[in-house]
């Protein structure tokens, strides 16, 4: 449908869009007005980790006031990091970053919404005035308003199209009905997209925060493990240490008892050697009654050696230390198949680690 403008005022008893704004509309106004200044929110608006919005010049007032009490508003000071304010519709702390009042996020949906309030309020306003210079007329039948709206083809049409026009078999609706339904829809929409802004912003924060948590409990986590596991290579080295000891005891003694035979043999030996040199000494004697003489002592030292003589020998495979084998295997099976476990003890240990302040979700 073609439709052209014209300057003819509207019919009497019309309802246009000057008529009272709805509840709708008034609930959107409330959530668009600054707690500070109690005005709708001027650009930029910042939003605080609390959620909630403040005009960017009435956080950086509240900012001042709270670190530089008797400071001028709207200073360059309004920069300044590393300090911290309240908000003002929940006190939640605000810690702000090394920049300050700008280092808070902007809004923009909020302020798109503004934008879009107040364009509505302009033309709320324009269609508020008495007379209203522009019409739209159709092009199709001179002089004809636009007045009704076709429902089956989606477009706004005049009477006369209706009655002889291409929409005489078309459902149509009053153009004034379908506007009023129309921006009612719109309105409602809004205020329902704020609403759900507000819950996106706070499942945010609780993703933020479970982040957060999830690192932290990670790096406990971990600790923990490298904790046990440091106890437990501990244990290992302890019992080395013993189990070591124990070889080493047995290789001290078996040591002392073969280097003191081994000295007894030596000796044996050294008396034996000594002997014979004596023995082969008188063989060399020329006269019969000395050679008999000395021989006969050689004798009785020679039978005295041989009585006194040490035969003794360790027993077999005294030399062995095969028996300190230690089968490891099974140790270090258990020890490959060592993993994270869940079940009562683990929550009662958990609830022991808590009382120590070590939290724990898991054990080894």
């Amino acid at each position: 449908m073609n439709f052209a403008l014209g300057c003819k005022p509207p019919s009497a008893g019309s309802s246009g869009p000057g008529a009272p704004r709805g509840t709708a509309m008034e609930n959107l106004e409330k959530q668009l007005v600054c707690p500070v200044c109690l005005e709708m929110f001027s650009k930029p608006v910042v939003i605080l980790p609390c959620q909630h919005n403040l005009c960017r010049k009435c956080a950086s007032d509240i900012f001042q006031e709270a670190n530089h009490p008797g400071h001028s508003r709207g200073s360059s000071a309004a920069v300044l990091s590393g300090s911290r304010f309240r908000c003002p519709s929940c006190r939640h702390e605000v810690v702000l970053d090394r920049h300050g009042i700008y280092g808070l996020q902007r809004n923009l949906l909020v302020e798109n919404i503004i934008d879009v309030y107040r364009q509505q309020e302009a033309a709320r306003l324009v269609a508020m005035k008495p007379e209203q210079p522009q019409q739209l007329l159709c092009e199709d039948h001179e002089d004809e308003k636009i007045n009704i709206y076709c429902l089956s083809c989606q477009t706004p049409t005049c009477s006369m199209c209706k009655v002889f026009g291409k929409h005489k078999d078309c459902d149509v609706a009053p153009l004034d009905n379908v506007y009023s339904r129309t921006k009612t829809e719109l309105s409602d929409g809004i205020a329902v997209l704020v609403a759900s802004n507000d819950h996106v912003q706070e499942h945010i924060s609780q993703m933020e925060d479970m982040c957060r948590t999830i690192e932290e409990n990670g790096k406990q986590q971990r600790e923990q493990l490298a904790g046990r596991f440091y106890r437990l290579v501990a244990t290992l080295e302890e019992r080395k240490q013993e189990l070591v000891g124990l070889i080493s005891k047995e290789q001290d003694h078996k040591l002392k008892r073969a280097r003191s035979l081994l000295r007894r043999y030596r000796e044996q030996l050294e008396a034996a050697v000594a002997l014979v040199e004596s023995a082969i000494r008188s063989m060399e004697e020329p006269h019969m009654s000395a050679f008999i003489q000395s021989a006969n002592v050689i004798l009785e030292r020679m039978a005295a050696a041989s009585r006194t003589s040490s035969t003794e020998r360790p027993e077999l495979g005294y030399e062995n230390m095969n028996h300190f084998t230690v089968d490891t295997e099974e140790a270090a099976a258990a020890l490959q198949s060592l993993h994270f476990c869940s079940g009562v003890e683990d929550d009662e240990e958990a609830e022991e680690d808590s009382e120590v302040n070590v939290p724990s979700s898991s054990t080894v």
